[in-house]
């Protein structure tokens, strides 16, 4: 946390979390338009903010792409600011307002994470079924994450696991590991309140989940892990609204169970 302090107490690192709040996932390029600042201190004040957490970035073609990450905020209202009392996942609810205006070419949630672990282990914890029942709840997906593999996942009276379409994309064990994503199911239409018409419509949407890992700039803080969740038809994705809240909360329990193990 106090990492997160000294990055806000400068206010030129705060324009530019104000301008990433405003449109998430620019570039350096874009970044540096109308700032008063030379492009190596617009970087030096991004490297301060990517090191306490507020700002991860992607790589995106030949550019890197930043986002803001307001969690490390939030949890810094919830400790100092108690009498408020907000949800701790409160960000996470309207992130898609973070997103609004971001090109649908580009990552439309992304979340960085540190976890002191090795590259190996937290391949496991994402592949291993023993550590992905620990975090999913129960309902976790079961697969070899082998290239052109499917996804399965378990049904509530214990037969077959279910194919939903979800495929592996890319598996490099320790690296990276991407997959389709399963479309809007029949739970999901009560869930957020919506008709027969929305849901059939929303029912389309097939999005895509990418976990990139790889060694933290700080060697004291283990291994770097960026989510990427992209694929969604608009900003006000009933998917995107509720895999925002799902990977954060999925990925904190499966960092306090590898740094336990």
């Amino acid at each position: 946390m106090d990492e997160v302090f000294k990055a806000l107490a400068d206010a030129s690192r705060r324009r530019l979390l104000d301008r990433l709040n405003e449109r998430t996932g620019q570039s350096l390029r874009e970044l540096c338009a109308g700032l008063e600042m030379t492009r190596q201190a617009v970087s030096k004040h991004l490297a301060v903010l990517e090191g306490a957490g507020l700002v991860t970035t992607v790589r995106h073609g030949r550019e890197r792409l930043h986002y803001l990450n307001p969690v490390p905020i939030h949890d810094l209202a919830d400790r100092w600011i108690g009498q408020y009392e907000r949800d701790r996942m409160a960000a996470l609810s309207n992130l898609k307002h973070a997103l609004e205006g971001t090109a649908m070419s580009k990552p439309e949630f992304v979340y960085t994470i540190y976890i002191d672990t090795t590259p190996e282990k937290l391949w496991e914890g994402l592949t291993s079924p023993e550590f992905l029942k620990q975090y999913h709840g129960g309902w976790a997906p079961s697969s070899d994450w082998k290239v052109g593999s499917k996804v399965l996942w378990p049904v509530e009276d214990g037969g077959a696991p279910q194919d939903l379409g979800q495929v592996v994309t890319e598996s490099e064990p320790g690296r990276r590991l991407a997959y389709t994503w399963h479309t809007l199911q029949p739970m999901h239409q009560e869930m957020f309140g919506m008709s027969d018409a929305e849901f059939a419509e929303a029912a389309k949407e097939r999005s895509k989940v990418a976990f990139d890992i790889e060694p933290a700039e700080d060697p004291e803080l283990g291994m770097k892990l960026t989510i990427t969740h992209d694929g969604f038809t608009s900003a006000d994705s009933k998917m995107l609204e509720g895999v925002s809240g799902g990977w954060i909360m999925m990925m904190s329990h499966l960092k306090t169970i590898l740094e336990k193990s």
